[in-house]
């Protein structure tokens, strides 16, 4: 159950990870009905311009989309650059980056740093250190000269075939923008499980003309499967729990009957039934701590061989990661441990109730 509960939460996290490293919790746009990957633009006052206004949010970041064509001296392929700027909150990409480093900004001039995926840069031939020129879409159009500084892996198709991410003033002068105008605004947040509580209270203050978006609506899909993942699992847990209380109350069952006719001679000299049902009932519970003992020390002990050494491998392309993740969640720890014993020990009553049907004079007599 330790084990099964790391992986699953270590699932679940890694996956979140890589989608809020493109998108955030909450994204403030322009209300429009224009499905476009640019939108139109916003300007950076939308009315949650301090992380003070509302208690949950951490962190508020301007960003802006402008699609393009690579070209190499082999290959053509369209992509939607990602422009960030140097308020932008890329640690979560740090952990997706196979190799290089991030986009660096310069207060003078916009950068000409760029990070591709490793899908995208495969297509095109690309490493880091290499130039391409990037023909950006609008009229007349634009080319520009960028460098490749890094190459990230998120495993999410819909990111890596399209995403690459550079500098947010590069599309402000493509677009011919004052540094006030942006082509979104994200927020992110302190606690994920209080996204909708903290998206109402945005809502509220936001202006008019803008529109709220949530991730977990944006990409709906992949936090349904997620969701779907957690609930097969907990079926999982539960018919585990109940195969071992149905083993604990197995052995119980065989203690007794090996030791009937010690149970016959006990009642013989005056012991009670309560008092027989005890030595019962704390050996089982001596059983069960010795064996949630070394499932703990096994549990435990694989979750941190593989999270610090990560010996066991998984295809990206299909799992979306390279090794099984571990997430350590001590208070559900904490829980499984609490739930097996209660679960036990309520299940030990019942074998031990069999001794008050036990008489002396057969029990004695029982080979």
């Amino acid at each position: 159950m330790i084990v099964s509960f790391a992986i699953l939460e270590g699932f679940r996290d890694e996956i979140r990870n890589k989608i809020f490293s493109f998108g955030s919790h909450l994204q403030i746009s322009k209300y429009d009905t224009n499905n476009s990957f640019e939108g139109a633009p916003i300007s950076t006052a939308t009315g949650i311009n301090s992380t003070e206004e509302i208690a949950g949010i951490q962190h508020i970041q301007g960003f802006a989309r402008k699609t393009a064509i690579i070209k190499t001296e082999d290959e053509v392929l369209g992509v939607v650059m990602k422009g960030v700027g140097e308020d932008y909150d890329l640690s979560a990409m740090q952990a997706n980056l196979d190799e290089g480093g991030l986009v660096t900004f310069s207060d003078t001039a916009s950068s000409k740093d760029v990070m591709l995926s490793r899908k995208i840069a495969n297509k095109l031939r690309l490493k880091v250190g290499d130039e391409a020129i990037f023909y950006f879409i609008q009229n007349p159009p634009r080319a520009r000269k960028l460098k490749v500084v890094g190459v990230f892996n998120t495993g999410l198709e819909e990111f890596d075939e399209v995403f690459v991410i550079g500098d947010l003033q590069l599309i402000r002068e493509l677009n011919n923008w004052p540094d006030t105008l942006v082509g979104g605004v994200e927020i992110l947040l302190k606690d994920f499980n209080q996204i909708d509580q903290v998206a109402d209270q945005v809502f509220d203050q936001m202006n008019y003309d803008l529109q709220l978006e949530k991730i977990t609506d944006r990409h709906a899909q992949l936090f349904d499967w997620l969701q779907l993942l957690r609930k097969n699992v907990i079926i999982f847990l539960v018919l585990i729990i109940f195969v071992a209380t149905f083993n604990m109350v197995s052995t119980v069952f065989i203690m007794i009957i090996e030791r009937i006719s010690m149970i016959g001679v006990l009642k013989a000299i005056g012991a009670t039934d309560a008092q027989i049902r005890k030595i019962f009932y704390f050996r089982g519970l001596n059983l069960t701590l010795k064996g949630m003992l070394w499932g703990n020390v096994i549990g435990l002990g694989f979750c941190a061989i593989q999270y610090f050494f990560q010996v066991i491998p998984l295809d990206p392309e299909n799992y979306y990661m390279d090794t099984v993740p571990i997430s350590w969640n001590f208070p559900i720890i904490i829980a499984l441990n609490v739930i097996t014993l209660v679960m036990t020990m309520l299940a030990i009553l019942i074998p031990a109730a069999m001794v008050a049907r036990i008489k002396p004079v057969r029990a004695i007599k029982f080979d």
